[in-house]
């Protein structure tokens, strides 16, 4: 229950002054060690009312502590610097209990409190030896980062991802939503649909071919399957390199360092950790009517559906809805996109009514304001038959149609609800499975830690993920301060028309900074590549928002056009370095290309001239 004498510890650096290099990796090993051999040690200053709050805190709970007092040892300044780099605080008291970072004075009070079912207590009741520094639960590509950089700084890691089979029964391996049902199959389907425009494009160059082309849908699931299942293999193989535990079962935790593992078989096997950081990511959601789970299908499984899904009715206005009708309709199938509102709620909407406006004139049927109330089967097959009623958002009427395929793409849930966070007292948000963190990812309980989809408040982008990812397993285990960036982070819909963007929409930037301290720069602009083949002059279009007040500064970053993620990237950087108007206008740009649009810009929203192209 007492202290350790502080002429003891005393003894923890070699001499005063600035550390060396190699002085202040002696330092962090030894600082580890006092923090992991201690049931709870707290780095204090012999002066400091807070620590002494907390030491008789400790006392009145019968609790034995270490204590190296900074102001006491040689060199505690630089003691002091080397906590800041380990746990991001610099103030004392600094706290572990069991291996935990708990924060400071604050901190270990708020979770001794009633709210957090006495936190505190579950701490130090844990057994101090743990069998992993980390268990990371989800195989995702934020879980995945963050596991293999935990264990490139020398930590026992444990990565637990089992995915829950679909209603229909779809299930993937190791990499989650971005590597088997997410990003890379749909970039490479809607790299199909281009293709066959590419075919067409092609005999307005002196291409000519006789034989009938035609998509076949199972060669193309087959190929892109098969490039799937070779990152499936490369993560496993780059988890056991690097030494990562990787278990194939449903993490849950059952108490405040503990968690139960259940694998497809239902057995249950037990783990413990120091730290846990949960990357279950989302999964689709569904509608809550009459046969939408029976007979309807979701991005999770339409990369890998065994045969061409022919008529579709694709329900919802998401990127998702509308990047899988633009390429459905790429390979001439018949495509029906239903809208219970606005296109692309949250992205800008001038930009979302452009998107929606292209690709109905190329033949994609949108029917607005109207919502499904049953799906009735009509015939089995593959596909088969089914007949969608659905009614007005706005009136009494109601339609029927009779489609092949329904594919739901109406928002996706956090995967939050059933892996025992309530038990251990992580707060969520109810209406949406969304978990609240702090700047550095840290949730409501001090050893558990959150990134990705499952994020409240931050983009659900496999990219951010992994960024997030890596950098909390360097601050975890010592090896940088560094925050994942969540500003003005780039990304593209890749419609049939794709849609780049970075910073804000205009209607943000409106909101934000107010109509009049903006100037919008914006123009229309023909791709040389589509004047031969004679596509749609005057569609695509390119637009940025500055901020008047901020030297003309770029707050938002808008194209609509080919390629448009190879555009946005690196205009991204631009903006990450403060591009302003004048840089941009103080740019050559790069011709004939559909980025140096960006170079040339020079007519306002607010001027109100014509922005239509006449030539190059």
């Amino acid at each position: 229950m007492s202290p350790s004498p502080p002429e003891r510890l005393s003894r923890l650096s070699p001499r005063a002054g600035q550390p060396t290099p190699e002085t202040r990796e002696e330092l962090r090993r030894r600082l580890r060690g006092l923090i992991e051999n201690n049931r709870v040690m707290i780095f204090s200053k012999s002066y400091c009312p807070h620590s002494a709050r907390v030491k008789e805190l400790f006392s009145s709970l019968g609790v034995d502590y270490n204590i190296l007092e900074l102001d006491q040892v040689d060199d505690g300044a630089s003691i002091q610097e080397m906590l800041l780099e380990m746990t991001n605080q610099r103030t004392v008291p600094n706290i572990f209990v069991n291996k935990v970072h708990v924060g400071g004075s604050d901190r270990i009070f708020q979770v001794t409190t009633a709210h957090h079912s006495g936190l505190l207590l579950k701490l130090l009741q844990e057994d101090s030896a743990y069998d992993y520094d980390l268990i990371v639960i989800g195989g995702g590509s934020g879980g995945l980062s963050c596991a293999k950089e935990a264990a490139n700084l020398g930590k026992k890691v444990m990565v637990l991802d089992f995915v829950v089979p679909s209603p229909r029964g779809t299930t993937w391996g190791l990499g989650g939503t971005c590597v088997n049902v997410g990003c890379i199959p749909k970039k490479l389907m809607h790299q199909a649909a281009l293709l066959g425009q590419a075919l067409l494009d092609s005999r307005k160059y002196g291409w000519e071919y006789n034989q009938q082309v035609e998509h076949h849908w199972e060669t193309m699931t087959e190929a892109i399957q098969n490039h799937v299942s070779s990152l499936n293999w490369g993560y496993r193989v780059s988890l056991r390199e690097k030494g990562v535990a990787y278990v194939n079962s449903f993490g849950e935790f059952v108490g405040q360092h503990k968690i139960k593992a259940t694998n497809r078989k239902g057995q249950e096997t037990f783990y413990t950790a120091a730290k846990f950081v949960v990357a279950t990511g989302e999964r689709p959601r569904y509608l809550g009517i009459q046969g939408d789970k029976e007979y309807c299908i979701t991005s999770d499984d339409l990369f890998s559906l065994p045969y061409c899904p022919g008529k579709t009715l694709v329900v919802g206005a998401s990127y998702v809805a509308l990047e899988c009708a633009g390429f459905l309709a790429g390979f001439g199938l018949d495509v029906t996109v239903m809208v219970r509102s606005i296109l692309l709620r949250g992205f800008d909407q001038e930009m979302a009514e452009k998107v929606g406006s292209y690709m109905e004139q190329h033949g994609i049927r949108f029917l607005r304001k109207f919502v499904p109330v049953t799906v009735q089967q009509l015939e089995k097959g593959s596909p088969g038959k089914l007949k969608v009623s659905a009614k007005s958002t706005e009136g009494t009427e109601t339609i029927e149609d009779v489609y092949n395929t329904v594919l739901l793409a109406i928002g996706r849930d956090s995967s939050t609800r059933k892996i025992g966070l309530e038990k251990i007292g992580v707060s969520i948000n109810e209406r949406n499975g969304k978990i609240p963190v702090n700047d550095v990812e840290q949730t409501s309980v001090p050893h558990v830690y959150a990134i990705g989809d499952v994020l409240e408040g931050k983009p659900e982008l496999a990219p951010v993920a992994i960024q997030a990812g890596k950098l909390l397993a360097r601050r975890l285990f010592g090896a940088s301060l560094e925050k994942c960036d969540y500003i003005n982070v780039p990304t593209t819909v890749f419609t049939p028309l794709e849609y780049g963007f970075c910073g804000l929409s205009e209607e943000k930037a409106i909101e934000v900074y107010k109509k009049e301290n903006l100037e919008v720069f914006h123009t229309l602009f023909w791709p040389l590549e589509w004047t031969v083949a004679g596509r749609d002059s005057n569609t695509c279009y390119a637009k940025i928002i500055c901020n008047k007040l901020d030297n003309a500064r770029v707050i938002g970053f808008h194209v609509l056009g080919p390629n448009a993620g190879e555009i946005t990237q690196g205009f991204a950087v631009a903006m990450k370095c403060g591009l302003t108007k004048q840089l941009l206008d103080d740019t050559i740009g790069i011709h004939p290309t559909c980025g140096e649009v960006f170079t040339t810009l020079d007519i306002t929203k607010s001027s109100g001239l014509d922005i239509t192209q006449k030539g190059c």
